[in-house]
């Protein structure tokens, strides 16, 4: 990408399209095209068609999505099916119609089957069934992954996909139904605190896995992959390793100074056992992660209080 190429990022003001446009920004691009929600309603097709007619950018982040964790994913499975299909549909044909040089779409690691063997890899994807918590969501990002891929084998387009791992950093949603699990227990421990509650309940029964990786490690890694990979196949994106989800929590108490006790509701669901990205292919491009969790909690409890 050139320093003064016209880029468009799409969910500038989310947790992942902000990292990349604070990376784009640090490495000295200084064409960047943003729309806001009420600007623009990616959803609407005739919407879409006109901005990219009229902007004409050259590289496309597509990072724009209805997001949400467990109690979102399962209230909302309409929504989330077709808010995401739209977006992503809307968006990657027209950088098809234009002639975008190159697009990145931002997938999760939620399209691997519930039980694919650990670590995830990129081959795994549609050998089994999906969580069903979140299946509508699931499907809409494989949509896409297809899309990409068929876009590049009918017309040549260099359309790339990445898999991010669960993700947490600056501008996070902590809201108390709709956020994931590492925001949501910055939120429960730091209430908890504020309030003097002798505890904290859990959802579940704190075994599963899950690996986490603070945002901006992302926007490096998404960052290395627009400047140098032009394959078909998607990229798993994380760290490489994972933590319980009753380690989590403590760290999380460690880190907000919350000195009550824990309560794991075994009601409630645990979701997928586990969830570990194979990174290889990340990897041996060169990347490797600079932020630890503990550190990278630190920060986002941080810009949590700003907020």
């Amino acid at each position: 990408m050139e320093k003064s190429a016209r880029i468009y990022i799409a969910g500038h003001r989310g947790m992942v399209g902000s990292a990349v446009m604070r990376k784009l920004v640090k490495e000295g691009f200084t064409n960047i095209i943003t729309r806001t929600s009420s600007e623009l309603d990616l959803r609407d097709q005739t919407a879409v068609t006109a901005f990219f007619e009229a902007e004409q950018p050259e590289y496309v982040f597509l990072a724009a999505a209805k997001v949400g964790g467990i109690v979102a994913n399962n209230t909302y499975r309409a929504e989330f099916l077709y808010d995401n299909l739209m977006i992503e549909s809307n968006i990657i044909h027209q950088s098809h119609c234009i002639g975008v040089k190159k697009l990145m779409f931002f997938g999760s690691s939620c399209i691997y089957p519930k039980m694919a063997p650990q670590p995830l890899k990129e081959e795994s994807l549609l050998t089994g069934l999906l969580e069903p918590t979140n299946e509508p969501y699931a499907i809409a990002k494989i949509a896409g992954i297809k899309l990409c891929e068929s876009y590049r084998d009918q017309y040549g387009d260099n359309f790339i996909a990445v898999m991010p791992t669960n993700l947490y950093g600056y501008k996070d949603n902590y809201h108390p139904q709709n956020s994931h699990v590492l925001p949501a227990l910055i939120r429960k421990f730091h209430e908890a605190k504020e309030q003097n509650s002798e505890f904290v309940e859990i959802w579940g029964t704190g075994s599963p896995l899950r690996e986490f990786m603070f945002a901006d490690d992302l926007a490096d890694a998404c960052y290395l992959l627009m400047q140098s990979y032009d394959e078909k196949l998607f990229v798993n994106v994380g760290v490489g390793h994972d933590i319980s989800i009753k380690d989590l929590a403590l760290l999380v108490k460690k880190v907000i100074g919350y000195d009550g006790e824990l309560r794991f509701n075994t009601d409630k669901p645990d979701g997928t056992p586990r969830k570990l990205m194979d990174v290889s292919t990340l990897n041996s491009l060169g990347f490797k992660p600079k932020v630890e969790l503990e550190e990278g909690i630190g920060l986002a409890y941080s810009d949590f209080l700003s907020r």
